[in-house]
């Protein structure tokens, strides 16, 4: 241990100078953290050695020494911190001569009223003790000596590590399981509000047990600021044991104030949120250094197999690597960067390796953060349309985002794409009601929210608001009306719409009045619920902010949300609506079609002339010049099963579909010719799932194929899925398909929720085509990993359904997409 200056009195080595000089120390404003532990421990060696000398006046036993082990071994002593000592010995002392140094030691600490954690053995019961107790071999890798027989101590020390090493694989294993049923019964030290500054998730005995991984040399924990969160964390024990006087590590809230003024800091928030800082840091470095305990031992255990595979060989197979999304790959459990990535040319990388990280069940490797941290571009402002969906199907993964959305703001990447993000990152609630910091409950609430999204028209801005929503709380006033000046920024930034910026502000505004109202006022006064509708504004409005107060209770504690109040706020929505929708029904969207362009015109002259189908291609470009996809425009001869086919060709050829529209044109002779007849138009915006396009000859042979039967689509997509099984990845909702009413006079509206995947929209033609119904026009779009489809049905005859069969048609189609 490094020499500091102590005390004088140190050089009285009976108790009263001891103490003296202790006290005197941890009441020096000179002097504090590191450098006052390491003085109160070498002020503690240089009593201790007194004492085990005997002052001159007391025999040493030979083959004795006096070992400082844990935290003091550390040279960590906090003002009450325990004394871990342990008196070695060889075994060939006279034991009442060993019994006698015992009671030298043990007692003069006693006398002081310090706590003592001491124990007598030779060197063989402290291995024998460390292999059967996990804690005490935990103790002894921190060993120092402190007086008597050096070579003694050194011995133990070189015996108690290459044990560790040696049995690394079943010891590592075994601290992991304790470090985590530690943190279910003391929880995270980033959100408690009395945290446990040692035993909580995030704490100084994790950060120790890190150490010891580190020891094992099986992995070792990312050390940038991890020695900053350690001195931080120890530094707030030191100031809460002299405001105390006692030996606690739990951080109460009388005592927090105490604890900042001793700290010099402004206040107890700025307290909680430098704890919080620190503790996720180590709690980061946990999470990173247990997957790389993992993967070794994983590694190992295969190895031995392999080896005898290869016939003892030393050839080693390549970790297997399966493509996520454009430049994202799953290697050894997590997401990594593909080799041909470039972060410096591909600004929405970082969000898209997120995107596909969580909606996987993956967590994103390290390597692979701090390389987007270090090399990726700053996505422009607006954000690319890619960009904002990405957020979206990141928001959407459900809990996977949580593990994702830490690893990208332990190396800074949130507050780089959201700078709004820094003024609620860490804040502490003080409310007995919530549970977490600011930041993790608006993405609490998002993962909430993500459960909900089959209950909205649009998940996109139901999760975005989700994140958005308390983000006023890091100013002054109210927090809503702060948030929702923010959130109109944030939502324009990011790329949204004029009038979807609305409603995330909207949402944003008035995320609490619904709770509110419905458990606060009246709600058979007609005013009441007249003055919601006026804030709300529209149906689709309603129905997002029902699905974020639902969200936004859920993930801020148990108290906040019950059955009963689910109740009251579901009455309040109803009667809203039905103030919102007194008026007499505008005519639905898709009633009255818009006249073709020349170009759908032209194509569907070209299928009538062909009697086969006719598709372009065309690059959709943003004002930013950043590609969107393609847009294929499809002209086919009304027949059966065109929207089926036609999705199945696409998803056969890995193309993702973010729009669609389906409609009829009827050609006149003039026009289409003498075998002029019916054509169906379908407009897609697609994208490629990894790599280039495939060419657009291509497409329409196989399109061709699948209408006249010669290709079965589905035996070729079940064909991919059985080659690619389905990661664990998220739980997604089940799907949901409901008939929309008074949506339109000439045809029924069915809709369908449901989680975006390949094939998708194939099985959805497929269910309609059985269920004997015509798809008069559809509506298709992909909000992150949520498809949101509208599809304009009727029967052979041209007429809506009736209400029943229009009913049984949704139950068919729902029960194939959730089959």
């Amino acid at each position: 241990m490094t020499s500091v200056d102590v005390p004088t009195e140190a050089e009285d080595s009976g108790p009263s100078g001891y103490a003296a000089a202790r006290l005197r120390l941890l009441h020096e404003e000179s002097r504090s953290g590191p450098p006052r532990r390491a003085a109160l421990a070498e002020l503690t060696d240089t009593w201790l050695t007194g004492l085990f000398e005997g002052g001159g006046t007391a025999g040493v036993p030979r083959g004795a020494a006096l070992v400082a082990v844990g935290g003091y071994g550390r040279g960590e002593l906090s003002p009450r911190s325990d004394l871990d000592l342990l008196l070695l010995h060889d075994g060939t002392a006279d034991p009442a001569g060993i019994a006698a140094l015992a009671d030298r030691l043990w007692y003069p600490v006693w006398d002081l009223g310090l706590a003592l954690d001491h124990s007598v053995r030779t060197p063989a019961e402290a291995r024998t003790t460390a292999g059967e107790d996990l804690k005490v071999h935990l103790g002894l890798l921190d060993a120092r000596h402190i007086a008597g027989d050096l070579g003694l101590t050194a011995a133990l020390r070189t015996t108690v590590l290459a044990d560790w090493r040696n049995q690394a694989p079943k010891r590592l294993p075994e601290l992991r399981e304790l470090c985590e049923e530690r943190a279910e019964r003391q929880g995270e030290l980033s959100y408690l509000l009395e945290p446990d500054l040692k035993e909580a998730r995030g704490g100084l005995r994790d950060a120790t047990a890190l150490r010891a991984v580190a020891a094992s040399w099986l992995a070792d924990a990312p050390r940038e600021g991890l020695a900053e969160a350690r001195r931080r964390l120890l530094d707030v024990r030191d100031a809460l044991h002299l405001a105390t006087g006692r030996a606690t590590d739990r951080l109460a809230l009388q005592e927090q104030d105490q604890v900042a003024a001793g700290l010099g800091l402004l206040d107890a928030d700025t307290l909680l949120r430098q704890v919080y800082e620190a503790a996720r840091v180590v709690s980061y470095a946990g999470d990173v250094t247990w997957r790389e305990v993992g993967r070794v031992l994983r590694a190992r255990s295969v190895r031995p197999r392999l080896r005898a595979m290869l016939g003892g060989g030393r050839g080693a197979a390549a970790a297997e690597r399966s493509p996520l999304a454009e430049g994202v790959v799953e290697q050894d459990g997590e997401a990594v960067l593909a080799r041909a990535a470039r972060p410096e040319r591909d600004p929405v990388l970082p969000l898209r390796a997120a995107a596909a990280a969580a909606q996987a069940g993956l967590p994103l490797s390290l390597h692979a953060v701090r390389r987007l941290a270090a090399a990726a571009r700053p996505l422009p402002t607006p954000w690319p349309a890619e960009a904002r969906e990405q957020l979206v199907t990141l928001l959407g993964a459900g809990r996977p985002t949580v593990e994702v959305w830490e690893a990208l703001e332990a190396e800074g990447l949130i507050t780089r794409m959201l700078p709004d993000w820094e003024r609620v990152r860490c804040r502490p609630q003080r409310n007995a009601v919530h549970t977490w910091t600011v930041d993790r409950h608006l993405v609490e609430t998002a993962v909430r929210a993500a459960d909900l999204t089959r209950r909205v028209g649009r998940p996109d801005l139901l999760l975005v608001a989700a994140l958005l929503h308390d983000i006023g709380k890091g100013w002054p006033g109210d927090h809503s009306a702060a948030g929702e000046i923010i959130a109109r920024d944030v939502a324009a930034r990011i790329g949204f719409e004029g009038a979807d910026v609305a409603v995330v502000a909207c949402l944003v505004r008035h995320h609490l009045l619904l709770v509110e109202t419905a458990t606060r006022r009246d709600l058979d006064d007609p005013a009441t619920v007249r003055g919601v509708a006026e804030a709300v504004g529209s149906v689709g409005t309603l129905e997002l902010l029902h699905a974020l107060t639902e969200a936004d209770a859920l993930a801020t504690g148990p108290a906040a949300w019950s059955a009963w109040r689910g109740t009251l706020v579901a009455d309040l929505v109803k009667r809203v609506a039905a103030v919102l929708t007194g008026e007499a029904p505008e005519p639905g969207a898709g009633d009255e079609a818009a006249a073709p362009t020349a170009e759908q015109e032209r194509l569907a002259v070209e299928a009538v002339r062909t009697g086969g189908p006719v598709l372009a291609l065309r690059a959709r470009v943003e004002e930013s010049e950043e590609a969107l996809g393609v847009e294929l425009s499809v002209a086919v001869p009304d027949q059966p099963g065109v929207l089926a086919a036609v999705a199945g060709v696409l998803a056969v050829h890995r193309l993702t579909v973010r729009a669609a529209e389906l409609r009829g044109l009827e050609l006149s002779s003039e026009v289409g010719g003498a075998g002029a007849g019916p054509v169906l138009l379908l407009s897609w915006r697609v994208a490629a799932e990894f790599g280039s396009l495939p060419q657009a000859a291509r497409l329409r042979a196989d399109l061709a194929r699948a209408l006249d039967g010669s290709l079965d689509i589905g035996a070729r997509l079940a064909e991919r899925e059985a080659a690619y099984p389905r990661r664990r990845g998220s739980v997604a909702p089940p799907a949901r398909v409901t008939v929309a009413p008074t949506a339109s006079r000439l045809a029924t509206v069915i809709e369908v929720r449901a989680q975006d995947a390949p094939g998708l929209l194939h099985r959805i033609g497929r269910a309609l085509e059985e269920a004997g119904v015509v798809v008069r026009s559809a509506h298709v779009s992909t909000l992150g990993s949520n498809a949101v489809d509208a599809f304009y049905v009727t029967g052979v005859d041209g007429v809506p359904l009736e209400g029943d069969a229009a009913v049984e048609v949704a139950r068919g189609v729902e029960g194939v997409l959730r089959g």
